[in-house]
């Protein structure tokens, strides 16, 4: 004959069933970070994506969109981990506008180069500052601005010198 669960048995297993519990709320300034650093994701991939909208299946945006959706990726994990709504791409909806293409791809590069330097200096000077008492949000910060740094400013530069840049697959940069 089989026995009942106890309460103390069903509360475990419905624990485990809903998976790991949430880490408590962080407070706002860390909110504010995590969300920052997902919008300067989403407008990086929006521009990525007009780039390649009007000038084709080029490198190094074709590989560093990749790598821009990982990162969003990551930062939604954080996000559910401490119990946070997770907004929509309002710049792939056309809820928010992002700045125009400049006229030829190497300028665009030239853009990505500005953007990527940018968001190392955003990473550093607000963002991990911000969330310093959170290990598992550092770590994340600091791959980010690391990808940034060392993935995809170095593919901009050579794009925007007038190398580096091309159609189809090669080895690219969405590393990072």
């Amino acid at each position: 004959m089989k026995r009942p669960l106890s309460l103390c048995t069903a509360a475990t297993l419905a624990g485990l069933a809903a998976g790991p519990a949430l880490a408590a709320p962080l407070p706002e300034a860390a909110q504010t970070a995590v969300l920052r650093a997902l919008d300067d994701e989403y407008n990086a991939e929006a521009v990525y994506a007009a780039t390649l909208a009007a000038f084709g299946d080029v490198r190094p945006f074709s590989n560093i969109i990749k790598a821009e959706r990982k990162h969003q990726a990551a930062l939604l994990d954080l996000m559910k981990t401490y119990g946070m709504a997770a907004p929509a791409n309002g710049y792939l909806t056309g809820d928010k506008p992002h700045e125009a293409l400049p006229a030829t791809l190497q300028e665009v590069c030239a853009v990505g180069v500005a953007a990527e330097i940018e968001n190392a200096r955003l990473y550093d000077e607000d963002l991990l500052p911000a969330v310093m008492r959170y290990p598992d949000i550092t770590r994340v910060f600091t791959a980010l601005r690391d990808a940034s740094i060392n993935n995809h400013l170095p593919a901009f530069q050579r794009c925007a010198a007038g190398g580096g840049q091309g159609k189809g697959k090669g080895n690219g940069q969405s590393k990072g």
